[in-house]
């Protein structure tokens, strides 16, 4: 079933174009990723499907319903929830603090705590349940901000590049906690870490000037010597 699509997206900021003449389909149940160099669009395209910018032309829909227009809390709402890049949490509290306060936003008191002990031990932080967000190692701070996102029970959830400043280590304990989860919400994820991409992804698009410029399986994408000449800075025309 696709979940998300958007129809000749475009954005621009005075005569450049962000994002331009965008389709993309993305199915329930898939860990998409979005790659691409820096201002190929990602994030903007991340901000129309959130409703923190308007589109120029074209629309965004969800689950056959167009958002496009919609605010960002009404989008929230429908059942998509964002984790950025910089973690947003509640330095002077615990970890389960930061998780019971996500959770309370749906959930009466009681129910919040029983789902936020069983995130934690979903995402193997129990053990640092009672330390402070302002104590936890990078890695940790970003597993504390997904699963926040996740307290809110999404259908889809976005994540901007959340591997950015990790340890290897930290990385495959990422893949591995987007492979393993049991509410396993379908996962949009913009990132630039290419072996992270090869753990997780089921499908990968290419961003390059706003458009689409390749999509498909991730070895087919990754062993594309245009995609690879992108990211080298080499001049490829996209005929859209």
């Amino acid at each position: 079933m696709t979940l998300l699509t958007s129809r000749g997206l475009e954005r621009r900021f005075g005569g450049v174009f962000a994002v331009r003449n965008l389709d993309f389909a993305m199915q329930a149940g898939a860990i998409h990723c979005m790659i691409g160099p820096n201002g190929a669009g990602k994030s903007t395209f991340f901000k129309l499907i959130t409703g923190q910018l308007l589109p120029t032309a074209g629309s965004v829909a969800f689950r056959d319903a167009v958002v496009t227009g919609l605010r960002p809390f009404e989008v929230a709402r429908l059942g998509i929830g964002i984790k950025t890049q910089v973690p947003k949490l509640f330095e002077d509290l615990d970890v389960r603090e930061n998780l019971w306060i996500a959770a309370r936003h749906r959930l009466q008191a009681h129910a919040a705590g029983r789902f936020v002990e069983e995130l934690l031990e979903e995402l193997n932080l129990t053990s640092i349940a009672k330390r402070p967000v302002s104590r936890l190692a990078h890695g940790q701070r970003q597993w504390v901000e997904i699963g926040g996102v996740l307290a809110g029970d999404p259908l889809l959830m976005l994540l901007d590049e959340p591997t950015a400043g990790m340890s290897d280590a930290e990385v495959e304990r990422t893949a591995e906690l987007l492979r393993g989860m049991r509410r396993a919400p379908s996962i949009l994820v913009v990132e630039h870490n290419m072996r992270f991409i090869r753990m997780v992804a089921d499908r990968v698009t290419v961003l390059h000037q706003g458009q689409k410029f390749l999509e498909g399986d991730v070895n087919t994408v990754l062993g594309d010597p245009a995609v690879r000449d992108i990211y080298l800075g080499k001049r490829y025309k996209h005929d859209a």
